[in-house]
């Protein structure tokens, strides 16, 4: 009976000790959604360009570009390279506040991440890439697919400036690779569907270079946002402020 009682005690040791090291080793949802950041975007300031094609049933294919200067996770410019018509315009965002700089106008115009860049794409898809700053985060469970195994995450948003209420996100496992995210209203509908495709090696680890975004209401409708070149910088504060951006060289 002691030799019973004996085992009983290590094998209670041994369980308390695996759980102790699996518990420490746990990735939290606020871990995980940092380690999917650090894929998409480098976690420095840099520069891309984005060239888009919108994409509607029945109509010509449309084209834009645009270069990006991102410093930190809350300064971001967006400078129009395409069409010819728009080039010129800017888009400046300081935290959630953002402002487009019109080549006619003298004052800069105030708008939200929420409003329409171009076809699919909205202002804050271009503009914020820091998904773990903006929402609070819940793993609602692994998922497997095509033989491999996913995260899901379910997003909240932190605040009411931020470009959707609510995000779902399919994070692959053992890489942290972005697959999908689905992108929610206040009101709880399903505004667009997102696909991280065409992983490319850019700055030293795998990242997506092609985001799809899909209308799940108009079958066919999309937007296709292609990033090239991007590249570490070291930009100045300076050039984030409203004072700055007649000054941006095209």
């Amino acid at each position: 009976m002691k030799f019973f009682f004996r085992l009983m005690g290590i094998a209670v040791a041994v369980f308390f000790i695996y759980s102790t090291v699996a518990s420490a080793n746990a990735l939290t949802a606020e871990k995980i959604l940092q380690n999917m950041d650090a894929v998409r975007n480098p976690q420095s300031d840099y520069r891309v360009t984005a060239k888009m094609v919108s994409k509607k049933p029945g109509k010509k294919d449309k084209t834009a570009a645009y270069e990006v200067l991102m410093k930190g996770q809350d300064k971001t410019i967006i400078k129009t390279l395409e069409p010819e018509m728009d080039r010129g315009t800017s888009l400046l965002m300081l935290r959630y506040d953002l402002w487009v700089f019109l080549q006619n106008i003298s004052k800069p115009l105030r708008i939200s991440l929420q409003q329409r860049l171009f076809g699919e794409a909205a202002n804050g898809d271009i503009a914020r890439a820091n998904f773990s700053g903006d929402y609070d985060p819940i793993l609602t469970e692994e998922v497997t697919i095509k033989g491999k195994a996913f995260y899901l995450l379910d997003l909240t948003a932190k605040n009411e400036k931020v470009t959707y209420h609510k995000v779902r996100l399919w994070v692959m496992k053992e890489t942290f690779y972005p697959l999908k995210g689905e992108f929610y209203a206040v009101s709880g509908k399903l505004l667009k569907i997102c696909y991280f495709t065409n992983y490319k090696n850019i700055l030293d680890r795998m990242r997506p270079t092609r985001l799809v975004l899909d209308n799940p209401l108009v079958k066919g409708q999309r937007t296709i946002i292609d990033y090239a070149d991007m590249r570490l910088d070291d930009f100045q504060d300076k050039i984030f402020t409203k004072n700055y951006m007649k000054k941006l060289k095209y």
